[in-house]
């Protein structure tokens, strides 16, 4: 049988990967599935604390509360529906915010929905553990491709 050379998956695609497992829970089938996602990170033999600890939270499941939110802000960058965050910034103010999500991403050990925020006008992140709640409003979100607001991503020339 010959060998078979997987492509490497976009980080977009790792991304929505991860959301989708995140919120699965514990049971059987989430716990295979992370396993192999945990298998196709160890055969990019990477050597960096930051991607260990990353492909850590990628592998764990959320809390339970967390997890809600998570399927709430998954059904809206799928659907592209704008969703109203409640989100308790850094300084433990809550504000209230409409966002368009446009993907989710992990860095280290935070989840983060990545989004245009409508009132900041702007590209904004938002960790999932700071969200203190998110209701879908049902309002369709412009689209926006998630490779433009990935970090580390190459940009082509022009």
């Amino acid at each position: 049988m010959a060998n078979v050379t997987t492509p490497l998956l976009t980080t977009a695609e790792i991304a929505a990967l991860a959301l989708s497992l995140a919120h699965l829970g514990e049971g059987p089938q989430a716990v295979t599935a992370r396993r192999g996602l945990r298998s196709v990170f160890e055969q990019l033999d990477l050597d960096d604390e930051v991607i260990t600890e990353t492909l850590d939270t990628l592998t764990t499941p959320l809390p339970p509360d967390v997890a809600r939110r998570a399927r709430t802000i998954a059904g809206a960058v799928t659907g592209r529906q704008v969703v109203r965050l409640h989100y308790r910034d850094a300084g433990g103010r809550v504000t209230s915010r409409d966002v368009e999500p446009v993907t989710c991403l992990v860095h280290r050990d935070h989840w983060y929905l990545v989004g245009w925020c409508r009132t900041a006008a702007g590209i904004r992140a938002f960790r999932f553990d700071r969200i203190v709640a998110v209701e879908p409003t049902l309002v369709p979100a412009r689209p926006h491709r998630a490779e433009r607001y990935l970090p580390f991503q190459r940009r082509k020339a022009a």
